[in-house]
């Protein structure tokens, strides 16, 4: 217990010098129990040591907390420091907000949890809150989750998100859950029908359609204030069937754009929703539940798609009728990733449904899960899109923009291995075993050892150039003259530490190599690795002449002789 108290009050520290703020009790808790899944069980009782431990964190000064995390986890320390280099340099690359006089910044991210975030999702995540970061201000994430239908959420997605925020260091100041508001949006429109500035439409959709062309009122629009809180009291109860009646909100019924004529705030939905069950069967449409939210929030910047400036337009008929100050909003064009093309949140979820992939963290997905589980860097991940800034023209970018960032960040801390891809066995039959000593990275000395007997595995790519003959270096191990390629048998002709005269240099697996499988974006690559592999479980390494990729799961097969590594590619 007092080992999980240390570890308990190390991860408190490092969220209260983070923020400045006292520790969140969700984000150490969690963090715990996804260490030690074997404390779940006892969530409660850990709960209560959580709370206990922030209560004594919350009493110091900043300058005790900073000096408590610096002597009990010196390595949280520095990484803070770290991160917090990285973020001033990341925070000069941003736009100044619009007309900031000294008043507290708030901003938001507001997704539908239908799916996983997706590398789009991270472009809000990211921005917002390093806006809501540069003034010292405030970070909302607000679940708009008021479609039960069209966009149903999905109920994993909602923590999804929050680890995803504390992954990409954006983890928010507040969390909002719209579909546990609905008493909320319901006030609000009660107040628009006394007001006289809504109305119940029972026009079928086609009509009133024929209507809004005209430029012609419904009849309904002239209904009292005491017939439409009649109407929408029914509404409310479940009189009336799906499409049978909508709430509106009064627009200028002759504007020219006719999407802004007088529309849907509130439909019948008689569907269960996955987070509150079936108590409702009025809900909010987006344009409406959005606004009254940013409101109620205090958003002071809302940075939005410019695909999305309607609904500003709607939105701002809303603030007017209840005396309101819409908040000053950026637009930005949306961002096309070539090699994924247009990918939609939905359709993704129905593509997993029919298991056209393994799951959200597929390595094939534009998700925040399947680059996290390729071992893609978050710090990569916020100056990737930092650097996009924000600019209302369309941006189409590669993968290869992110693959660049990852490898400035990972290339000097990953470890190198040997890995060979449908493998072809070489036979070396003059020398019995062989010890070679290969550096664990080109910049450091320090070696590894890789012992083999007289077989040694090459990828077919290689195996396909090899000529009778010729002669060739197996890296760090020795240099060989093919002597016959049906079977592929080679002799020794060298064991010098370099290869003397230019000629291929390549990696190879030893005997006794273990088998490892790459899931790829494109594919699956089987082959054999060296043992040492197998000891980098979740971390990202480089395999040479291939590319980087997290090793995922280690196993030992039934019988205990022979281990298997997945492995993700990461680039």
């Amino acid at each position: 217990m007092e080992e999980l108290k240390t570890q308990i009050r190390k991860y408190a520290l490092q969220n209260a010098v983070r923020y400045g703020k006292s520790p969140k009790k969700d984000v150490v808790l969690k963090r715990i129990l996804a260490e030690h899944p074997e404390l779940r069980k006892d969530a409660k009782t850990i709960s209560t040591v959580v709370q206990h431990e922030i209560d004594i964190i919350a009493s110091w000064s900043k300058e005790k907390q900073e000096e408590e995390l610096a002597t009990i986890a010196p390595e949280l320390m520095e990484e803070l420091t770290a991160k917090e280099r990285e973020a001033k340099s990341v925070e000069r690359e941003l736009p100044e907000l619009p007309h900031v006089k000294g008043e507290n910044v708030v901003m938001r991210f507001a997704p539908n949890p239908n799916g996983a975030a997706t590398l789009g999702s991270a472009r809000g995540i990211i921005i917002n809150s390093e806006y809501a970061r540069m003034y010292d201000g405030k970070f909302i994430l607000r679940f708009d989750d008021t479609d039960p239908v069209l966009k149903r959420p999905l109920l994993d997605a909602y923590d999804w998100y929050l680890e995803d925020c504390a992954w990409l260091d954006a983890e928010p100041d507040e969390v909002i859950v719209a579909s546990e508001r609905i008493d909320l949006y319901y006030k609000y429109a009660e107040e628009l029908l006394k007001k006289g500035a809504a109305y119940v439409c029972f026009c079928p959709a086609e009509t009133f359609k024929e209507y809004k062309d005209h430029k012609q009122p419904c009849p309904h629009r002239t209904a009292s204030v005491e017939e439409n809180i009649e109407y929408w009291e029914k509404m409310l109860g479940g009189v009336y069937e799906e499409k049978e009646a909508v709430l509106r909100i009064k627009t200028d019924i002759a504007s020219p754009d006719p999407a802004l004529r007088d529309w849907v705030a509130f439909r019948v939905l008689k569907k269960d929703h996955p987070r509150i069950g079936e108590k409702y069967v009025v809900w909010p449409m987006l344009d409406f539940e959005s606004a009254i939210e940013d409101h109620l929030l205090g958003l002071t910047h809302i940075i939005r798609g410019k695909d999305l400036m309607k609904s500003e337009r709607r939105q701002r008929f809303l603030y007017d009728h209840l005396g309101w100050e819409y908040p000053r909003t950026m637009l930005w064009g949306k961002i096309k990733i070539h090699e994924f093309g247009k990918f939609s949140t939905s359709e993704l979820r129905k593509a997993i449904e029919r298991g056209e992939y393994e799951g959200w963290d597929d390595p094939k997905l534009p998700t925040l899960r399947a680059l996290r589980r390729r071992g893609f860097l978050p710090e990569a991940i916020r100056k990737f899109f930092i650097s996009m800034g924000v600019t209302r023209n369309d941006i189409a970018v590669s993968m290869k923009n992110l693959y660049a960032e990852n490898r400035k960040m990972v290339d000097d801390v990953a470890r190198r291995y040997f890995f060979v891809r449908n493998p072809v066995e070489m036979r070396l039959p003059e020398v019995d075993s062989f010890v070679a000593k290969a550096l664990k990275h080109p910049s450091r000395e320090e070696y590894r050892e890789i012992t083999t007997g007289n077989t040694v595995y090459l990828s077919d790519t290689d195996f396909g150039e090899l000529k009778v003959g010729q002669k060739l270096r197996l890296k760090y191990l020795c240099t060989v003259k093919i002597e016959s390629t049906e079977p592929l048998v080679a002799r020794v002709v060298d064991i010098a530490t370099e290869p003397t005269t230019e000629m291929p240099v390549i990696q190879w697996a030893p005997t006794n190599g273990i088998k490892v499988i790459v899931k790829r974006p494109d594919g699956i690559d089987e082959g054999i690795g060296e043992p040492l592999i197998a000891t980098e479980l979740g971390n990202v390494v480089q395999f040479e002449r291939y590319g980087f990729v997290r090793i995922d799961s280690v196993a030992e097969k039934e019988t205990g002789t022979e281990t298997e590594v997945v492995a993700y590619f990461t680039h």
